[in-house]
């Protein structure tokens, strides 16, 4: 049946949200607070730690304007929300928004006397930006598969949300030695649950006869200049014991986290100092006293009721009858088949997560025609999902897509690489990671290297700086940015790692060498090139590279050494004079330098 798209969003937006996480008032108390700072009546360090926690990060080399951070638990957005965020955008930003690796919506470039007016915008439709930022429990993330994955053992959602809303705005954790970061997921292969804060993965365990919930608890892995795995903490958590571990796990950190080296006081460096063993013992006591202590009535309101399946509706138009060019090269790298007979997840590429306001309203009209949940779920990889898709509605979505320009293909392949901000807006940034992550992008589309099933597995992550927001440690390849110099003459660079990933074998990258940002799609090309020759039947790019960085290799290149010296040419830096272009960076056609402020990671 088709209707028109009046219609259409009448009748889906019927389905609202079954939480708000919005508080209106907050909007009101933080312009009041912006204006005593302006007076002078706030130091700055105590409006630094107020405007953190209220979502609002600094950007670069300015106090003029922030970054604007939405905290979008579990990843689960609906039409109106998404609606919001671009007219928000258009009003307060520079008219497009930025999908995170957390989950989060960015809004950049936003005047500091404007935030009010995106947080009052945001409580409109049930969504926050308090504790996006600052020392306290950042977004709670969950797997965008979770619920659909064929590998899952229960849906994690409903338990993220639940922890979710049960420490926002919680006293006891709005004061950390540092910021703090949960992750759900569906199996091993759909989420970062050893390289987080706490990471956890639905479990299923027969106990007296009886099926019994529970989960895989992982504690004190993360990302940053000195990344950390993180440990199990025991065989098997029931789920009832899953909010007294979270209490004891936060209470732990808050007693014996480092408040005065800021460079140190994650809570990876914490279990690192004391030890694993010594770290643990103390959460399972603290949990046992949490259990005797706290009173009944605290608890998480887990909703497992499963959401009504929404009818097809189409709105008029293409009846998605005939192929669109470039459709099976689209459907083999962007779905996922569900779990659920005639469903797909379908993931909607953005290059390093940027996506206009007229993208944004039509993603909105996308979820709700296709989706037959209703709503969208942000990704772990500045993507964007759109799930319960049926099979037979695919080249219709495909076509929608392609209209707006959000039909690039790769999604879930290597050709979709990850680049956090740099120095588009972040303080501590050397590098445009960002503009890198799309040459990239755009280069390796046009190269067609999606069609591959050699690089399928393999991912490239971009940092511009050594702190890991573009989680290059647990890439197969991973650069970080810095600065190099000729002479006199600087240009940006980039180390290179190998070998990182995030599934049940995780584990952190090798560095190999630096590479010049200019010479970074090349030094790839290179390996990939490699990789062809030297490789054993039945390898794909990810095991190749794994077999090396591990010592295991049975073909020609045995080492890490071998590759460095494959890349080496890539590395010299030729006269200034012979090529101005080498010494800029990427988005830039001025001299490269290395200036940076004050991280706003911590407050």
């Amino acid at each position: 049946m088709k209707l028109s798209s009046t219609v259409v969003k009448k009748q889906r937006d019927s389905r609202t949200p079954k939480i708000n996480w919005a508080r209106a008032e907050e909007a009101e108390h933080f312009a009041k607070t912006v204006k005593l700072y302006r007076q002078g009546k706030i130091d700055s360090d105590s409006f630094r730690r107020f405007r953190l926690q209220h979502g609002a990060y600094g950007t670069r080399m300015t106090d003029d304007y922030a970054m604007v951070r939405i905290k979008i638990p579990a990843g689960e957005i609906y039409p109106r929300q998404l609606e919001k965020i671009a007219s928000l955008s258009e009003a307060f930003s520079i008219g497009s928004a930025h999908v995170s690796t957390r989950q989060n919506f960015q809004l950049h470039w936003v005047v500091l006397e404007d935030v009010s007016e995106i947080m009052a915008g945001l409580a409109e439709v049930g969504l926050t930006s308090r504790e996006a930022c600052g020392n306290t429990v950042r977004n709670v993330m969950c797997s965008p598969l979770a619920g659909t994955c064929n590998e899952e053992q229960f849906d994690a959602t409903p338990y993220a949300m639940a922890t979710a809303k049960f420490l926002l705005r919680n006293p006891l954790n709005q004061a950390l030695p540092r910021k703090f970061k949960f992750n759900f997921t569906c199996c091993e292969n759909h989420g970062m649950v050893r390289m987080t804060d706490v990471g956890l993965i639905p479990q299923i365990r027969i106990i007296d006869g009886k099926e019994q919930r529970g989960f895989k608890v992982f504690l004190g892995g993360g990302l940053g200049n000195k990344s950390f795995v993180g440990h199990q903490l025991e065989d098997f958590t029931p789920e009832e014991d899953l909010l007294y571990t979270s209490i004891a796990t936060l209470r732990i950190f808050d007693r014996l986290g480092d408040r005065k080296n800021t460079a140190r006081n994650r809570m990876r460096y914490l279990v690192d100092q004391i030890g694993w063993e010594q770290f643990k013992n103390l959460v399972l006591k603290e949990r046992a006293i949490v259990r005797a202590t706290q009173s009944v009535i605290v608890r998480l309101n887990v909703d497992t009721t499963p959401q009504k399946l929404l009818s097809p509706v189409r709105i008029s138009g293409s009846d998605g009858k005939s192929v669109p060019d470039g459709f099976s090269r689209w459907k083999k790298s962007n779905t996922y088949k569900q779990k659920q007979d005639g469903y797909y997840c379908v993931a909607v590429t953005l290059e390093a997560g940027d996506i206009t306001a007229s993208q944004l309203r039509a993603l909105a009209d996308i979820s709700r025609e296709f989706s037959a949940e209703g709503c969208a779920r942000t990704g772990f990889v500045q993507d964007v999902i759109i799930r319960w898709v049926q099979e037979s509605d695919l080249r219709l979505l495909y076509s929608r897509l392609l209209e707006v320009g959000l039909a690039n293909p790769g999604a879930l392949t290597m050709v979709h690489p990850i680049g956090c901000s740099g120095t588009t807006s972040c303080n501590l940034a050397l590098t445009n990671s960002h503009r890198l992550a799309k040459e990239i992008q755009r280069k390796f589309i046009e190269m067609r290297l999606d069609e591959d099933d050699d690089l399928r597995d393999s991912t490239i992550k971009i940092s511009g700086c050594p702190n890991s927001c573009g989680q290059h440690e647990i890439a197969t390849i991973g650069f970080f940015g810095g600065g190099g110099r000729n002479g006199k003459d600087m240009y940006p660079v980039y180390q290179l790692s190998l070998g990182g990933r995030s599934d049940e074998y995780t584990m952190l990258g090798t560095n190999v060498l630096r590479i010049p940002a200019k010479r970074v799609i090349p030094a790839i090309l290179k390996i990939i090139e490699t990789f062809k020759t030297d490789k054993r039947e039945g390898e794909t790019l990810k095991s190749w590279v794994h077999k090396i960085v591990t010592g295991q290799s049975d073909s020609k290149l045995k080492s890490v050494d071998d590759i460095k010296k494959i890349l080496l040419p890539f590395t010299a830096a030729p006269p200034i004079e012979s090529d101005k272009d080498f010494y800029a960076d990427y988005g830039s056609d001025s001299s490269y330098h290395t200036r940076t402020g004050k991280g706003e990671c911590a407050a």
